[in-house]
Order: C-alpha cells, then sequence, then structure tokens
C-alpha cells in the first residue's frame, strides 16, 4: 500500500515516463496520446498483469486526485475572463447547444443498445450521457437514484462505465483532431498568414507586469487558487445541502471566475495568468496519471458485452458528430478541429481529458485561443446544468 506522498510521487514518475515513452514512439506523438495517459496506463497495464499472475498488485491512496481534480478546475476558472466571454458567446452557446443534443443521442442510443440486450432502458441511460457526457462525478452522484428505479448494481456500472470513457476520451481525442487538421489542410492563424480577430492580444491576458519578484508573484498565485478552492468547498457543500447535484469542482470554478474578473476591473490583486495556467496543467497531469494508475483493467475486462457494446457504438457516434456536424457548425478551421478534440475529451470522459488533447495538439500545431476559451468553459460547467435537466427528463420519461 503506498500512502497519499508516495502514490503521487509514483504518478509523477510514471508522468515523466509518458512523457520519454511518447518521445520515442513516433505513433503516439504522431497521434497526439497525452503523455499522462500513456504513463498511467502503462501502471494499469502492469497491475492487470499481476492480477493474471496470481501477484497481489499495490494499492493506491488516492486521497491526492480530488484536490488535483479542483486545483485544475479552479485554474479553469481563474481563466474565465468577461472580455474573453464576452468575444466567444455566441460561439459558446453553439457549442453547449451541440453538447446537449449530443448528450440527448447518447441517451437514446444507450436505450436502443439497452434493449437490444433485454435490460431496462435506464441501463443505457446511465451508460449514456449520465457518465459519458457526464463522468465519474456525475455517474457516482445519480448512481443512488438509478438504484432506486431499477438499476441493479448501478455504481459499479457508473463507475466502470465513466473510467472506460475516460480512457477511450483520452486515446480518441487528439487522433481525431489530427486527422481533420491533416485532412483539410488547417492551420492556425499565424501559419496561414492570416490576422485572427477572435482573442486579441489584451484580451487574452491581463498579467500585470509587476514580475520584479518571481518568487512572491508565484506564492500569490498559489494562495489565491487555494483560498478559492477553500471558499468553493463551502459553496459546492451549500449546494449539496440544497439537493442541487453538481460536480464538486463547480464552487471553486466559481470563486476562481469571480476573483479573476475583479482583478480584470479594477487591479487589485495582480495575479499572473501564467502562473494560473502553470499551477492548473500541473494538476491536470497529475489528477489524470492517478485516476489512471488506479484505474481497475480487470473491472472492465468482467463487465457484461452490452456494456463494452454500447461503449463502442457511443465512441462511433461521438468521432462521427465531431467530423460531422460540429467541426462545419463551428468554422471548419483550426480552431473548429481543436474544439473537436475537447468535445471528443469530456463527451466520453471529463474536460481534464478534453484539456489534455488540446494542449497535446497544440503543442504540435500551435495556439488556438478560440478553442481553449469555447470547449472548457462548456464542458467543465455548462454542460453539467443542461446534462441534469436531460438525465431527469430521461428518468421521469422511462421510469
Amino acid at each position: 500500500m503506498l500512502d497519499s506522498v508516495q502514490t503521487l510521487a509514483c504518478g509523477g514518475l510514471f508522468l515523466l515516463v509518458g512523457y520519454m515513452v511518447r518521445r520515442r514512439v513516433p505513433l503516439l506523438m504522431r497521434f497526439s496520446i497525452p503523455a499522462p495517459v500513456i504513463g498511467g496506463l502503462l501502471v494499469a497495464l502492469f497491475m492487470l498483469a499481476c492480477r493474471h499472475w496470481g501477484v497481489t498488485p499495490l494499492r493506491f491512496d488516492t486521497s491526492w486526485q480530488q484536490p488535483l481534480m479542483i486545483a485544475f478546475f479552479t485554474g479553469i476558472g481563474f481563466n474565465a475572463s468577461a472580455t474573453l466571454l464576452k468575444i466567444g458567446g455566441r460561439q459558446i452557446l453553439l457549442f453547449l447547444a451541440l453538447a446537449s443534443v449530443l448528450a440527448i443521442a447518447q441517451n437514446f442510443l444507450g436505450i436502443a443498445m439497452a434493449k437490444a440486450f433485454g435490460l431496462p432502458p435506464l441501463f443505457g441511460v446511465i451508460t449514456g450521457s449520465v457518465t459519458l457526457a457526464g463522468g465519474p462525478a456525475t455517474g457516482m452522484a445519480f448512481a443512488p437514484l438509478f438504484e432506486k428505479v431499477g438499476v441493479h448494481g448501478a455504481q459499479s456500472v457508473a463507475l466502470a462505465n465513466a473510467m472506460a470513457g475516460i480512457v477511450l476520451g483520452s486515446i480518441f481525442g487528439s487522433p481525431i483532431a489530427a486527422m481533420l487538421i491533416e485532412r483539410f489542410h488547417l492551420r492556425t492563424a499565424g501559419a496561414t498568414g492570416e490576422v485572427s480577430t477572435e482573442a486579441p492580444a489584451a484580451a487574452v491576458s491581463t498579467e500585470p507586469e509587476r514580475t520584479a519578484d518571481p518568487a512572491y508573484a508565484g506564492l500569490k498565485t498559489l494562495v489565491f487558487m487555494l483560498l478559492a478552492m477553500g471558499i468553493g468547498a463551502w459553496i459546492s457543500g451549500g449546494l449539496s445541502r440544497l439537493g442541487v447535484t453538481l460536480p464538486s469542482y463547480i464552487g471553486a470554478m466559481l470563486v476562481g471566475a469571480v476573483i479573476r474578473n475583479i482583478d480584470d476591473a479594477w487591479g487589485w490583486f495582480g495575479l499572473s495568468t501564467r502562473g494560473m495556467e502553470l499551477i492548473g496543467n500541473t494538476a491536470l497531469s497529475l489528477f489524470l496519471v492517478v485516476a489512471l494508475m488506479n484505474l481497475h483493467l480487470w473491472d472492465l475486462a468482467g463487465l457484461a458485452l452490452p456494456l463494452l457494446a454500447n461503449l463502442a457504438v457511443q465512441s462511433v457516434l461521438v468521432l462521427a458528430f465531431c467530423c460531422w456536424p460540429l467541426l462545419q457548425l463551428m468554422g471548419r478551421d483550426y480552431d473548429a478541429a481543436v474544439m473537436a478534440s475537447g468535445f471528443t475529451g469530456f463527451m466520453l470522459g471529463t474536460t481534464a481529458n478534453a484539456v489534455a488533447c488540446m494542449s497535446a495538439l497544440t503543442e504540435r500545431y500551435g495556439a488556438a485561443p478560440r478553442a481553449f476559451l469555447v470547449a472548457p468553459v462548456v464542458g467543465a460547467f455548462l454542460i453539467d446544468f443542461t446534462n441534469a435537466i436531460i438525465i431527469t427528463g430521461f428518468v421521469n420519461g422511462w421510469h
């Protein structure tokens, strides 16, 4: 048994291993597979082999997983500048509408697959938008409700389906976008000589020039992120007591957005945007690798055929939706292709997967400011509201 610090250290080590493997395996680099996914899956496969050989595998204390996830989404909140939201308002609404339509389609497809295997329709809903568009947090939150309405083992099904979706979203997110970029010869505005008017530099970063003491600036950034996480925990707890089912990171993300916009308007705090991004991206990488290290592949291997078949057809649905209509409606340009990567990530897994996939792409092809404005806002926040309404409607309609 590794304690929480040892687990985190192991995750950091295999994160570096993931980067090394990606550099040495051209196919992984070509398809922009995120390094945390490579490192985490290596550990998960090793654990599966241990069980197969009759060796008791290591157990990990994943206590750091939750705060790392919240830290990442808090960083997303600090990036939610009102100026940027005004710039991307129309595209954010369109992207949310597309995500909501696909969430409904995921449920109808899940119900059809459940009926084909003689299972209750709500089995298809919990393996649809509950755990795919919603991710593990939404899946675990709604599992007791599905248990009450007759889906036996809903919690196990939700966790297994959500974790499998995270793997699939991580694997498919970057390759589908890379294929679209190469197929349609899409490049960044700078690479094509065009001038982007979507996100002017002044709007993207409001970081002050006061960088005389980098240590103090870094400390201040960390303190404000921890402050947002602490206040956000109170807000999330209050929403939970009111019976509002939302992921645990929502409160911290909202507080981060409020602090960011206060700083934009009056400059009271002088926060470093780059510092927030650095902390958030580091937390994202560690969160993903630790989560995947603890993935029990033997549980997935023991799932019934209907669950595996549903995952296959759901993946095809999401990938087809990204190729058309999402790419066309979002502009059929480089940013739209990067958005397709993020869309695949959070419609099969989580927003953490989405941002990891988009980051891997931009490392290779160049910046995509509009994609990083639109996809995280929808995937990390807005889709949770519409998805909760969609799930409730299906439960009431099919119970």
